[in-house]
């Protein structure tokens, strides 16, 4: 086995963090529920979060420019409801940036 295959295969942690925000845009996109200003912006986020989900390698940098970018979705949603659903989405993903690996 290589070095550099080491060093671009996810760790367990990773895995569980990538698991946990795969959780959380699947939620999400089960959240849309109708027509409202601003639909087309978390469309286009959930797209791209998931070919982020897609790549094999773990880059956390990257989940946390995804997480800055949904609160700007969040702040371009002016339906109530929506935007609640959305800020909540927005705290999960941050749980799931911070779940750790329980020990056995």
């Amino acid at each position: 086995m290589s070095l550099a295959k080491d060093i671009n295969t996810p760790t367990e942690e990773e895995l569980v963090k990538k698991k946990a925000v795969k959780l959380v845009v699947a939620h999400l996109r089960k959240k849309i529920t109708g027509d409202y200003m601003g639909k087309q912006y978390l469309i286009s986020w959930l797209d791209e979060m998931e070919e982020l989900l897609q790549k094999e390698e773990f880059d956390v940098k990257e989940y946390y420019a995804m997480r800055k970018r949904l609160n700007s979705v969040v702040e371009s949603t002016f339906d109530h409801d929506m935007r609640a659903k959305i800020r909540n989405s927005w705290q999960s993903m941050g749980k799931a940036l911070d779940k750790k690996v329980k020990p056995y």
